[in-house]
């Protein structure tokens, strides 16, 4: 835990030691995701929904739609990373997703009901891999380095805490 608000479990730091027990505690961190999510979310008014969790930033009815965008984003690149050899993978400015305007309109529950199957399905796919195709990688472009699916798999462990710890933080400050 940290007392900077951008980041309520820490930051993410890659653990380059993968043991098939740490691999199945990060599938299971992303098999759990959308029920932390839906339980940050549950019962929050429009008007808490629209309530930034700090200064600058994004709004808990933001990080629910935010979560869903990314990990189909994540969810194409290990397929991508599957069945091509390094593959160049698309950045997005998830800033300028966020403001988009569907996101204010729609429901934060067509979102958590989006990552659901999404995760599902996810979960399978890490389940099914072998251990050698998690060394397979991506390259990303703006940090102009390949990335491995461990490291994203840990990464996206991460990310879903990460988010509904905003969501949860907001409601604990608030007392909602």
């Amino acid at each position: 835990m940290t007392d900077d608000l951008r980041y309520p479990t820490g930051k993410f730091t890659f653990d380059p030691d993968v043991t098939p027990d740490k691999r199945a505690k990060s599938i299971a961190a992303i098999r759990e995701a959308p029920t932390l999510m839906r339980a940050a979310l549950q019962g929050l008014s429009d008007a808490q929904l629209d309530t930034p969790y700090r200064d600058g930033g994004w709004t808990p009815r933001q990080i629910a739609h935010h979560v869903p965008e990314s990990h189909m984003n994540a969810y194409i690149r290990f397929k991508l990373a599957l069945t091509e050899s390094n593959p160049t993978i698309k950045p997005y400015d998830e800033n300028l997703w966020a403001k988009t305007a569907d996101v204010a309109r729609e429901p934060v529950a067509t979102s958590v009901a989006l990552l659901e199957p999404l995760h599902r399905r996810w979960v399978t796919l890490l389940e099914t891999m072998q251990p050698e195709d998690f060394a397979r990688t991506v390259f990303h472009p703006e940090h102009k380095r390949e990335l491995s699916l461990d490291w994203m798999l840990q990464l996206y462990a991460w990310h879903g805490k990460h988010h509904a710890a905003h969501i949860t933080g907001l409601r604990s400050r608030e007392r909602w």
